[in-house]
C-alpha cells in the first residue's frame, strides 16, 4: 500500500480509501465487516462514510453505514488502527435530517456531530467534512455556475470554522475537509482560516475519474499549493470504468441494475469515451479497473482514491491497483482520448 500525508498534518493515510456507502443497502453488516477486515489487513487505514449513508438516501437507512462501522469498532477494538472520515449534510429537503434546510449553523452542526459520534461508537472523528455546500453551486451533471442573487442566507464560512474549531478543542474531531466544493469555496475557507487563525481545510472530496477531470481546471493548483488534497470519489464512474456495463450489459445486483435513476454516466459521449479507454486497457494488457484507479492515484493533487466495492473480489482488484504502473505511453494515450471526449460526464 502507498501512503500520503493528509494535508499538512503528520497523519499518514493510504492512497486507497475504503468507501462505505453501499453498506446498509447493497451490502449487509456482515459483508461490511468482511470488507473492513480485508481492507485493514491489506494496508487500507483510511475509511470514508457520511451521516446520510447508505445510498440511495432513504429515511429507513439514514445513518446505517455509520452504525455498521461503529459496530465493527465495538466488536474488534481496532478504532485506533483506522483514520475515519465522515460528513455532515449541507442543505437538504429531507425533513428527517434535523428538519431539513441548512445544517452548518451552530446548533445543527453540533447535533450532527454528536449523532455521528454515537453511531460510530467513538469519541473522536479524524476527518470531519462538509458534505455539499449550503449555497447553490456545483450540482451533479453541470459544467457551469449559475448565480442566484437571492441565494445569500447560508451560514457564513467564519461561523462554520468557529464551530469546527470548538469541536477540535473539545477533542471530538481532529481535522476538517470539504466535499463537492468549488475553487471559490475552498479558497475562501483557506483565506478565512489564515486571516482569523481558524482550522484549515485539509482535503476536498469531489468526483474525479477518466470521464470527469474537471477538478484539474481550478482546484488542482489550490490543492497542490495549499496542501489541501483531493479525496476522489466515483473513480470508477459508478462501475462504468470497470467495463462491466459495456454492450448494454447490466449484471445482477449491480448499481445500474438496481438504481436506474443513476444516469450520470449514461450519455452518448461518455459511452464512447468508456469504449476508447477500455480498448486502451486491452491494447496494453492492463486491467481496466486498475488502469482507471491508478490514473487517479498518481495525480499530484491527489491524497487518496475512494473505492467502493460490493464484493470482496472487487475490493481485492481495487486495492491491488496500487501495484500497477502506467507508462508515459499509456498516459499519453489517455490524454488523447480526453481531448477527443473532454469531461463528458461532469
Amino acid at each position: 500500500m502507498n501512503y500520503k500525508k493528509l494535508g499538512n498534518t503528520d497523519l499518514d493515510v493510504s492512497t486507497i480509501c475504503l468507501g462505505t456507502m453501499t453498506w446498509g443497502e447493497q451490502n449487509t453488516q456482515e459483508e461490511g465487516f468482511q470488507q473492513m477486515d480485508y481492507a485493514l489487513d491489506h494496508g487500507v487505514n483510511f475509511w470514508d462514510t457520511a451521516e446520510i449513508y447508505s445510498i440511495p438516501m432513504r429515511e429507513e437507512t439514514y445513518g446505517e453505514t455509520e452504525r455498521i462501522i461503529g459496530n465493527w469498532f465495538q466488536k474488534t477494538k481496532k478504532r485506533d488502527k483506522v483514520v475515519i472520515a465522515t460528513k455532515v449534510c449541507g442543505n437538504t429537503s429531507n425533513k428527517y435530517i434535523r428538519g431539513g434546510g441548512y445544517n452548518f449553523g451552530k446548533k445543527k452542526i453540533s447535533e450532527a456531530l454528536e449523532e455521528s459520534l454515537k453511531r460510530l461508537k467513538t469519541d473522536y472523528i479524524d476527518l470531519y467534512q462538509l458534505h455539499w455546500p449550503e449555497r447553490n453551486t456545483n450540482f451533479f451533471g453541470k459544467h457551469g455556475y449559475e448565480h442566484d442573487e437571492n441565494d445569500n442566507d447560508w451560514t457564513p464560512f467564519e461561523e462554520i470554522l468557529e464551530s469546527l474549531k470548538r469541536f477540535i478543542e473539545q477533542g471530538k474531531i481532529r481535522y476538517i475537509g470539504l466535499s463537492n466544493e468549488t475553487a471559490w469555496g475552498l479558497s475562501k475557507f483557506l483565506e478565512i482560516s489564515k486571516l482569523k487563525d481558524l482550522p484549515k481545510m485539509m482535503s476536498v472530496q469531489n468526483p474525479y475519474n477518466l470521464l470527469n477531470r474537471t477538478y484539474e481546471v481550478g482546484l488542482a493548483e489550490i490543492s497542490v499549493r495549499e496542501k489541501s488534497g483531493l479525496l476522489a470519489y466515483s473513480p470508477l464512474a459508478f462501475g462504468y470504468l470497470t467495463g462491466k456495463y459495456r454492450n448494454n450489459n447490466l449484471p445482477e445486483k449491480s448499481r445500474m441494475k438496481l438504481f436506474k435513476d443513476f444516469t450520470r454516466y449514461k450519455n452518448e459521449n461518455g459511452q464512447k469515451a468508456i469504449e476508447e479507454y477500455y480498448k486502451l486497457s486491452q491494447k496494453f494488457n492492463i486491467d481496466f479497473t486498475q488502469m482507471s484507479l491508478k490514473f487517479c492515484e498518481i495525480q499530484p493533487f491527489m491524497t487518496s482514491v475512494i473505492i467502493g466495492a460490493t464484493t470482496i473480489e472487487q475490493l481485492k482488484t481495487n486495492i491491488e491497483s496500487v501495484n500497477v504502473s502506467l507508462t508515459s505511453e499509456i498516459l499519453n494515450e489517455i490524454n488523447k482520448i480526453q481531448k477527443m471526449f473532454p469531461n463528458p460526464c461532469p
